[in-house]
């Protein structure tokens, strides 16, 4: 079973595609397991305030929560996938980005819509 961190855009970006989320993972890197950080949790409570349909209750009932070091939320998930080796879900460029130049792997919904797995 493979860690995966999940980015609160990233699963925004499944959410809003209307991917299946065991299909999705499934079909992209075999069975995972969902990991969900302090920060990333913070920014889809705050999300939710403002906008339904974030299927939290989903997330939360199947997620991991992984303590993370207090700062910037995108620090804490290279940190954490350089540590672990999990790959990120994310659609955020500028995290991606710093994942690519540390030699992490993140995981993207595509408009296909579907996931893809870009290892580094």
């Amino acid at each position: 079973m493979v860690g995966v961190l999940v980015d609160a855009c990233g699963w925004v970006s499944l959410v809003d595609a209307g991917l299946n989320l065991d299909i999705s993972l499934n079909e992209t890197i075999g069975e995972a397991e969902l990991k969900v950080t302090d920060s990333v949790r913070r920014e889809l409570d705050s999300l939710a305030g403002s906008r339904g349909g974030l299927l939290l209750d989903l997330l939360y009932s199947r997620a991991e929560f992984v303590k993370s070091e207090e700062g910037h939320t995108d620090t804490s998930l290279v940190e954490i996938s350089i540590e672990r080796g999990w790959p990120v879900l994310t659609v955020d460029r500028g995290l991606k980005r710093k994942l690519v130049e540390r030699g992490c792997s993140f995981i993207e919904v595509t408009s296909g819509p579907s996931l893809r797995l870009v290892e580094a």
